[in-house]
């Protein structure tokens, strides 16, 4: 497990594909912190917060999970990297291992990029900046959800196996679907697991997430239920796996 779950990190640390997108939500993220910051005119704890939350690493690292788990079948990798490690449970657990601890990092860096420019323009207005006790927790529930949503993604990827499809579905799922859930069927839209779980595990404000308060659960159950929707979807990412041709 710890060799295959190895090959798995080195394959992040060596594609584009990781670089371009960790880039993509660095930039994006700091730009959102600095727009907010420097039209901010009244810095209460609440606003404070919301700009230090502009953290678009989740959607960025579960676009990554899908990709580099159908890019198997796409580039036609499956074949070699079953050979090295047989054990196709293994294979895609280490898969899922792999793109959380890749979320962690993402999450990591987007965070820093968004405390440099918060601060800076922060300061340049003369305005107050936030807590360190705030800022770390913002940010530690981030990393969270930026890496249950890595390890999710893996499963999406593993059952939808086609590429476009499966990034086109999670965006319509996210935007379209999840929400129209929750605004109908709050007792089930609670537990979406790519727009309502994430706000509620992030405690993300309803002028960010445009969710009631009474559709998000605690944080703690909010945890909890993403778990069970990774193992649901890794399970039958699994059961798949074991059953397709891959040659």
């Amino acid at each position: 497990m710890s060799a295959l779950l190895r090959a798995e990190l080195l394959k992040l640390r060596t594609t584009r594909t990781f670089l371009v997108l960790a880039g993509l939500a660095a930039g994006l993220s700091m730009i959102l912190a600095g727009l907010g910051a420097g039209f901010e005119d009244d810095p209460t704890p609440a606003r404070l917060a919301e700009i230090f939350n502009s953290n678009l690493s989740s959607i960025f690292v579960l676009i990554l999970a899908i990709v580099g788990i159908t890019g198997e079948w796409r580039h036609r990798t499956i074949t070699s990297s079953l050979l090295a490690g047989p054990d196709r449970t293994r294979f895609l657990a280490s898969k899922t291992l792999a793109y959380a601890a890749a979320g962690l990092v993402m999450a990591v860096v987007v965070s820093a990029g968004i405390t440099v420019v918060g601060f800076a323009v922060l300061v340049i207005r003369d305005l107050p900046t936030p807590q360190l006790g705030d800022l770390l927790e913002i940010y530690a529930r981030n990393a969270c959800v930026t890496m249950l949503l890595g390890a999710l993604g893996v499963g999406i990827g593993a059952v939808i196996r086609n590429q476009a499809f499966a990034i086109v579905a999670i965006f319509v799922a996210a935007f379209v679907v999840e929400p129209a859930i929750a605004a109908l069927l709050p007792d089930a839209g609670r537990f979406a697991p790519l727009t309502v779980l994430p706000s509620a595990l992030t405690d993300t404000p309803e002028s960010q997430s445009g969710f009631d308060d009474e559709v998000l659960i605690a944080p703690g159950l909010a945890a909890l239920a993403m778990l069970a929707w990774i193992g649901v979807w890794f399970a039958a990412g699994a059961a798949l796996l074991h059953t397709r041709d891959v040659d």
